[in-house]
């Protein structure tokens, strides 16, 4: 009853292995904070020399108290926070959103941005991911979690990953 089947070669198929696959090493927090950093810096020279600095000179707003740009209250003041929160977010957004997935503190230091199945994220998961970030006590939980996810990473269902970890260069 019971045939005994020839190999599978023999019966006109073909064995494929299936790709190894290397580990995924999760960023770790000071990785992750020294990109931050490094990209909050980039973003605030261009953002300081692009848009702060003409706007404040056509508002009348001194350069010598940049601090009124955080008590004024005026319109002009409000709308240039908008519009340097607005250039942060689309910064962010864009390029981990990019074939990229890091922005380039990111990409210097060898770090990616995936959705939880290594793909590369929406427009609209990344720019759900960085607005999450408003809540900044949950940068702390990447120190503590299994897969080193801060709190907005959770809430986008997002990873952090050494690029070197997905097999690319």
């Amino acid at each position: 009853m019971n045939e005994v089947q020839p190999p599978i070669e023999e019966r006109g198929f073909q064995r494929i292995e299936a790709p190894k696959l290397r580990p995924v090493i999760y960023a770790g927090i000071w990785l992750r904070a020294l990109a931050y950093i490094f990209d909050s810096i980039l973003v605030g020279i261009v953002v300081g020399f692009t848009i702060l600095r003409p706007l404040m000179e056509r508002a009348g707003i001194s350069p010598d108290n940049p601090w009124v740009l955080f008590t004024g209250n005026s319109r002009q003041i409000v709308a240039i926070n908008l519009l340097v929160a607005m250039v942060g977010w689309l910064y962010w957004a864009s390029l981990e959103s990019s074939v990229w997935q890091a922005t380039f503190g990111k990409r210097i230091l060898g770090l990616q941005v995936t959705d939880l199945d290594g793909r590369r994220l929406s427009f609209a998961r990344a720019s759900g991911r960085h607005f999450g970030k408003i809540i900044f006590v949950g940068f702390v939980l990447a120190a503590f979690t299994p897969k080193k996810q801060a709190l907005h990473d959770m809430m986008a269902g997002c990873l952090v990953i050494r690029r070197s970890s997905t097999g690319q260069a």
